[in-house]
């Protein structure tokens, strides 16, 4: 048996990142994780993700605009399985990194499953049966989240497979029925599309994207369209049925009940915390009827010296969350001064060509919360660098209070538009205006200066508009 100041059981984004803050602070650490050091994000989600959204930005290109660069093929052959098999080297890379800064930072890791047994006593049973207790003076769970999956729903990892099959397949689709139009729906309709795959997504709500903004859906919409994808919103999907030749979909909309068929069918309707056989009941920690284990904005759970951070606290299941919590959860439990997260104004990014990004209200909310809403928007149409980069589809929303100036939101869809969000957020931060944003001298020529315009927009002054 071991003593520590911090076990923290999980080694995602949240986990090992909170794991490396504790052990700055000067805090004995230890972390404990089940399959995979850098969890789900590093290894099977938002890295290898984007390795192979890269490949498929290159295929796009050379399919269906060759002629527009230049280029000119007798035959075009398109590898995936290598798409694939760089991802996994991307991936793995950065793994190997994660065990470095763990080692680096004298962290004991336990490679095991996690189950708490006392207020101060996590249990680890190793792969090979035997079992191991670590005695914690504090205890965070960052244990990440699953796939949801209704019941009658079986993932058989060929026909029906979830982002886990999926992003590790090196066999191409001829045809998939994506179930979800979230983050992971469309980034694997914008994959398997750019290599040719027959996609159709089915989405229960109104639109594309359901967390964003409503222009920007629309927005996504109409370039779907123009890549071929077949999109049916406001669809539920009925039944899932798998046959010698693939899946059958029965779905229901306006228009009544359709049959979908495809070789291949994506469930991507969401995720559910990990909160369970943790042992987290029994210590009497507060879970959400949804699996949800509630913190305050310590990251402390109402149990004194268990903590909680990253998607298993379901405040917002995206890596750079569960990361920022962990540094923070790690700064309560030193005692060292921090900070705390306003989730409202996080940032939130999609990879889907094009690209998706935003926070803070949309429009509507802002209305709706009361506000005298003044926005500002600008087209990469009419921006030089955009042109150049041959991606000059989508825009920039900013919304204001027209009263104060206060920035409410921002909402991106276009070019590398996941980069542009810090100088949004920071702004917002440090209680900037748009006005500010406006007069910070941007570099020509430059996508950022879209964000420039739509700040001189908020109150009419665009200058290329």
């Amino acid at each position: 048996m071991s003593d520590y100041d911090v076990v923290v059981i999980g080694a995602g984004p949240a986990g090992y990142v909170c794991a490396i803050r504790a052990s700055q602070l000067g805090l004995k650490t230890a972390i404990v994780e089940k399959k995979w050091l850098g969890g789900v994000c590093l290894n099977v989600g938002c890295i290898p993700s984007k390795s192979l959204l890269k490949n498929a930005e290159i295929a796009h290109i050379l399919r269906t605009r060759g002629r527009e660069f230049g280029f000119k093929f007798e035959n075009l052959e398109l590898d995936f399985s290598a798409a694939v098999k760089r991802s996994r080297k991307v991936s793995s890379r950065l793994t190997k990194g994660v065990s470095f800064l763990l080692k680096k930072n004298k962290i004991d890791v336990q490679m095991g499953s996690a189950g708490i047994t006392a207020r101060d006593t996590v249990t680890v049973t190793h792969e090979n049966g035997a079992v191991s207790e670590l005695k914690g003076k504090n205890i965070v769970v960052a244990s990440g989240a699953s796939t949801i999956l209704p019941p009658g729903w079986d993932v058989d990892g060929e026909k029906v497979v979830s982002y886990l099959e999926a992003i590790t397949q090196e066999k191409l689709p001829e045809s998939v029925i994506i179930i979800g139009a979230g983050a992971i729906g469309v980034e694997f309709a914008t994959i398997w599309n750019s290599y040719g795959v027959e996609i159709t997504i089915v989405e229960m709500l109104p639109g594309l994207v359901p967390l964003e903004d409503e222009e920007v859906a629309t927005e996504l919409a109409k370039e779907f369209k123009k890549r071929k994808i077949n999109v049916l919103t406001s669809h539920r999907v009925e039944s899932i049925e798998t046959t010698n030749e693939g899946v059958i979909v029965l779905v229901s909309g306006g228009n009544g009940k359709e049959t979908l068929e495809a070789e291949q069918a994506l469930i991507s309707i969401g995720f559910t915390p990990n909160s369970k056989n943790l042992g987290l009941e029994q210590m009497g920690v507060d879970i959400s009827d949804g699996g949800a284990i509630e913190i305050d904005e310590r990251m402390s759970t109402n149990v004194p010296g268990i903590w909680a951070i990253g998607d298993v606290t379901a405040k917002l299941m995206l890596a750079h969350v569960g990361s920022a919590q962990g540094i923070i959860c790690a700064e309560n439990i030193a005692g060292v001064e921090t900070t705390s997260l306003n989730y409202e104004m996080l940032p939130r990014a999609t990879y889907c060509q094009p690209q998706i990004a935003s926070f803070g209200f949309t429009e509507s909310q802002a209305k709706e919360l009361g506000y005298d809403v003044s926005v500002g928007r600008f087209p990469f149409q009419a921006n030089g660098k955009a042109l150049g980069l041959g991606e000059s589809r989508g825009w920039v929303k900013i919304v204001s209070d027209a009263k104060y100036g206060e920035i409410l939101g921002a909402h991106m869809i276009g070019p590398e538009v996941t980069e542009l969000l810090p100088e949004l957020t920071l702004s917002q931060m440090m209680e900037l205006t748009a006005i500010d944003i406006a007069r910070n001298v941007h570099a020509h020529p430059t996508l950022s200066e879209v964000i420039m315009e739509a700040a001189h927009d908020v109150d009419g002054h665009a200058i290329h508009n």
